[in-house]
């Protein structure tokens, strides 16, 4: 893997972490195997199992198929946002088997545990915003997310057209990226290493597993056409959710994307370099919190990613007054419709510049 530097001077983090650290434990509250995250898992898994079986085995009409589907796309997208998310980060229990088995729900679903937690645990947050490091600001050419990215002809347009990429990212991912990486793990500048024993045989089994929900017992009761239909529906929906929001805390204005000093050499604390690359938005939604497991917290969680997401809108403003002491910029968006419009003015700004040299 690529190395990294920061600088060194680490008292902002010393002392947030102190004083988040104090907070929880003057208040009782648990860092990890939260009651109200178990309670939240088992809302999440019944509005699943829920929506799918009605889409599969009860739905006969389009008017009731549609929002079924769309309902199913939210709720594989809150699977992903609070239960796997959590768990890939051990941050949703003590318990190390336990956030294995909660990781695996990405499996379930149409991903790969094993590769989420290289290219988002290992990669992105380890190098967050920074080209050639992050993946998650490469879109392979088709969009410029960055100022130090290439700029083509094409980006002028791509306010408009990204969404409809960020529509057909599940279908990428669930038929075509993950097989890729187990052939040659690329992903971006880095490699991940592929699955081996018991990870090879749990990829193997989630795929088959995904693909009998997704296509097999669905073909038992409706012909091709109308499966092929309601998943595409399903996944471009559930892709255009996941791609808005996981872009709402860094591509947009306001986020630094930091270049090196020199090789291999960033010129910023590594917390610092957390915070002022990441933008929270609607921290007063009680709505958005809970749906989005604490993603609109973005920068508690990247301060804090071993930490349930349940903490977030109580350390909050620790971490925010911790900032303006240590004079560190903390930026966020009031709601998500601020955050949606800053994303789109970033894509439109990223469309019209050019390169930084």
């Amino acid at each position: 893997m690529a190395r990294l530097k920061f600088a060194g001077d680490n008292a902002f983090h010393v002392a947030v972490r102190q004083r988040v650290t104090a907070h929880l434990r003057a208040s009782g509250r648990r860092e990890r195997d939260c009651p109200e995250m178990y309670a939240k898992t088992a809302m999440i898994f019944a509005s699943f199992a829920a929506s799918y079986g009605l889409l599969t085995f009860v739905a006969d009409a389009w008017w009731q198929a549609v929002p079924l589907a769309i309902l199913l796309a939210f709720s594989v997208a809150a699977i992903g946002f609070n239960v796997m998310h959590d768990a890939s980060h051990g941050a949703y229990s003590d318990r190390p088997l336990v956030n294995r088995l909660m990781a695996l729900s990405l499996d379930l679903v149409g991903g790969s545990s094993h590769f989420w937690h290289w290219k988002h645990v290992v990669f992105h947050h380890t190098f967050v915003n920074v080209i050639g490091y992050d993946t998650d600001i490469n879109l392979a050419g088709l969009g410029r997310l960055t100022p130090h990215h290439a700029r083509a002809s094409i980006h002028r347009w791509q306010h408009w057209y990204v969404w409809l990429l960020y529509g057909v990212m599940a279908i990428k991912w669930h038929l075509y990226d993950d097989f890729r990486l187990v052939l040659n793990g690329r992903m971006g500048p880095h490699v991940a290493p592929p699955p081996r024993g018991r990870q090879l045989a749990i990829f193997v089994a989630g795929k088959a597993a995904f693909l009998l929900l997704a296509f097999g017992l669905p073909l038992l009761v409706h012909p091709v056409w109308v499966v092929v239909t309601f998943y595409a529906l399903t996944a471009a929906v559930l892709g255009l959710v996941l791609g808005a929001v996981f872009q709402l805390a860094h591509c947009v204005e306001h986020a630094d994307f930091p270049r090196e000093i020199s090789p291999g050499q960033i010129d910023n604390a590594w917390a610092i370099h957390q915070v002022e690359t990441t933008v929270d938005f609607a921290r007063d939604s009680l709505l958005a919190s809970w749906l989005l497991g604490g993603l609109n917290f973005q920068i508690e969680h990247h301060l804090f990613a071993r930490l349930c997401h349940v903490n977030y809108p109580a350390i909050a403003p620790i971490v925010e007054r911790t900032c303006a002491e240590f004079g560190v910029r903390y930026q966020r968006n009031p709601t998500v419709l601020a955050a949606l419009r800053s994303h789109y003015r970033w894509l439109r700004q990223m469309g019209a510049a050019p390169a930084t040299p």
